[in-house]
């Protein structure tokens, strides 16, 4: 008997000497051994703090032996100076990261998201009835452009379109809410829209076209009379119920909301039938950036993280629909293409800010 019980003994010891190995060199979770861990510091568009803040994301990125330390500042006010001193810029726009002198002669664009329009139901249907927005049979919305140049151009009110009385709080000058474009480039972006449309579908590109657009670069930012710097300010509101009833803001927005449930039941997403779709890009400025840049790109688990925050993976074109599938609110186009959503190109950045110059009436 005590023979049997010696062996008994000898066998759990052998074992917990086994687990104690096996933990030690392969990390007893599965997934080999702790990674040394880099902190890498950058500075990010405001719009994708959240997802640097996701327990998710940053756990992904632990397990890849990165932690991220960001900063925020608009895609206009990154420089090859102001950005100097960090391992990475992550700006909105390619445009804005081609003209940081990165590591990278091609920087990585991990994802991507268009800019779209948030709108109440009531005043959707308002401006279906009355040709300014369509709704495909799958219930994707589009916002007609051109139309809305037309309709600024004629100064029209949402008390003299047909229909109006079906929403007597509509009231005042029709007109789309952005951020100030000296701070966030969703503004910014919006004005080059806006200027692409009023150059005959040209990108602006010199000082005559600069000149042309001048007056209703400023036309549009007065209109809104004072701006918020980034695009979570008018979007809160909008969520609120507060602000105006049409707001310029990155589908990433409305999406991640729309996952968490959080948006007003009545919320219309609109897409532009002429916008643009803000490149995230990852500009490399020292070699430990590198590995960010590709596992944001590449890693399965971070892709499905992108398209749960609303953005949508350069790899992996179906996972923004495939998060989406789960959202209360509806109306997210799978395809843009197929939803007739036409990407305009933006100005070279010097022009860019001359055209933001001109709305706020310096240029």
């Amino acid at each position: 008997m005590k023979r049997v019980v010696g062996v008994v003994v000898a066998l759990v010891l052998v074992a917990g000497v086994a687990v104690v190995v096996w933990r030690s060199c392969c990390g007893g979770g599965g997934g080999g051994p702790a990674p040394v861990v880099s902190t890498l510091h950058g500075v990010i568009g405001s719009e994708k703090a959240e997802f640097f803040r996701d327990p998710g994301v940053q756990q992904a990125l632990a397990a890849k032996g990165l932690k991220v330390d960001v900063t925020s500042a608009g895609s206009l006010e990154m420089s090859d100076q102001s950005v100097r001193g960090n391992d990475f810029a992550f700006p909105s726009s390619s445009v804005v990261a081609n003209d940081i002198k990165g590591l990278n002669p091609v920087p990585v664009r991990p994802f991507y998201s268009p800019l779209v329009i948030v709108a109440h139901s009531s005043t959707a249907q308002l401006l279906l009835q009355n040709g300014l927005a369509a709704e495909s049979p799958s219930g994707v919305w589009t916002f007609k452009m051109s139309g809305y140049l037309a309709a600024l151009a004629r100064q029209t009110t949402w008390q003299s379109l047909q229909g109006a009385s079906s929403d007597p709080a509509l009231t005042g000058r029709l007109y789309i809410t952005t951020t100030d474009p000296a701070s966030s480039s969703s503004g910014a972006i919006y004005l080059a829209v806006m200027s692409y449309l009023q150059n005959g579908g040209t990108v602006v590109s010199d000082q005559a076209g600069v000149t042309r657009s001048s007056a209703l670069m400023r036309s549009v930012t007065e209109l809104q009379g004072a701006q918020l710097p980034s695009s979570d300010g008018p979007f809160r509101n909008f969520v609120s119920g507060v602000g105006n009833p049409l707001v310029w803001v990155y589908e990433s927005q409305v999406a991640s909301e729309a996952l968490k449930g959080t948006l007003p039941a009545d919320t219309v997403l609109l897409y532009p039938d002429t916008t643009f779709l803000s490149d995230h890009t990852v500009v490399e400025l020292t070699p430990g950036a590198s590995a960010l840049a590709v596992a944001l790109r590449d890693d399965p688990k971070l892709q499905g993280l992108e398209a749960r925050l609303g953005f949508r993976p350069a790899g992996n074109p179906q996972a923004f629909a495939q998060a989406m599938a789960s959202a209360k609110t509806k109306g997210f186009a799978p395809d843009l293409s197929a939803a007739g959503v036409a990407q305009v190109a933006i100005p070279a950045t010097p022009v860019m800010r001359q055209l933001v110059a001109a709305a706020e009436g310096s240029g």
